[in-house]
């Protein structure tokens, strides 16, 4: 099946900030709960010896993404290590409880384009959860920034373009009504807008179907790789990794 980018709501400047980050703060919740992203642990790790860096800047961090979870396990084996948060629509409420609650996770709180980084931010550039959300021309350039910018780069998502992938989404309004009441910071809103007013299970339901619809397949990870300047003074590995009864793709590029 064919990759289709159709939109998702959160991806509009103009839809409504709070239910944008009620709906990053359950991706986060569900992340951290389920473990979806722990086989990134070793992979990021490999990544950070090999560029000799404690410093990770993730990028599109949502509302805060997978990074909070696999902190500790990192830190173990990256001594100093440093985590930025960033997103272009930043979710400041997650990202200060997330900060408060880790001293070595920092965040920017001005909005951040993962296709023109800062050049002050350096360090491994990850990304979870977000890549589908840009279209081809797009996800080049947040490749070829990379490179131009001579920065690692690890990119992972947590689903696929499969009939298996779509069907969890569709059930994920499930998941979302039974976690609302244990997500934090509590917000009366996420209540009003998921049990009375049911717009977050509604747009969380559409987002996650489209998601899995325009994930990149790992062939196209290729292609976008094969498409970039200067592509041969990066060494890439493009796989696929079994989490539980999901799948991670994954998208690691670092100079060599």
């Amino acid at each position: 099946m064919g990759r289709v980018h159709l939109f998702e709501w959160e991806d509009f400047s103009w839809f409504p900030k709070n239910l944008r980050d009620y709906g990053t703060d359950f991706l986060e919740f569900l992340a951290q709960k389920t473990g979806l992203f722990q086989p990134a642990v070793p992979i990021l790790i490999k990544a950070l010896k090999r560029l000799e860096t404690n410093q990770i800047i993730d990028l599109a961090s949502g509302g805060g993404g997978a990074l909070p979870g696999l902190n500790k396990e990192l830190q173990k084996e990256v001594p100093g290590l440093q985590i930025t948060l960033s997103d272009y629509y930043p979710n400041l409420s997650a990202f200060k409880r997330i900060s408060n609650e880790h001293a070595n996770i920092a965040f920017k709180a001005e909005s951040v384009d993962a296709r023109a980084v800062p050049k002050d931010l350096k360090g491994l550039r990850t990304q979870f959860l977000s890549l589908h959300h840009f279209k081809p021309k797009d996800a080049r350039a947040i490749l070829q920034n990379a490179v131009d910018s001579h920065q690692g780069i690890a990119i992972f998502e947590g689903q696929e373009r499969s009939v298996p992938s779509v069907l969890a989404m569709i059930f994920s309004p499930i998941s979302l009504l039974l976690s609302t009441p244990f997500i934090r910071p509590f917000r009366w809103g996420r209540l009003l807008f998921t049990y009375l007013i049911p717009v977050v299970p509604l747009f969380v339901l559409w987002d996650g179907v489209v998601s899995s619809l325009r994930t990149y397949s790992l062939a196209e990870m290729k292609e976008l790789i094969a498409s970039l300047k200067d592509a041969d003074h990066f060494e890439w590995e493009v796989a696929k990794v079994k989490s539980g009864p999901a799948k991670v793709l994954y998208l690691v590029g670092l100079p060599k």
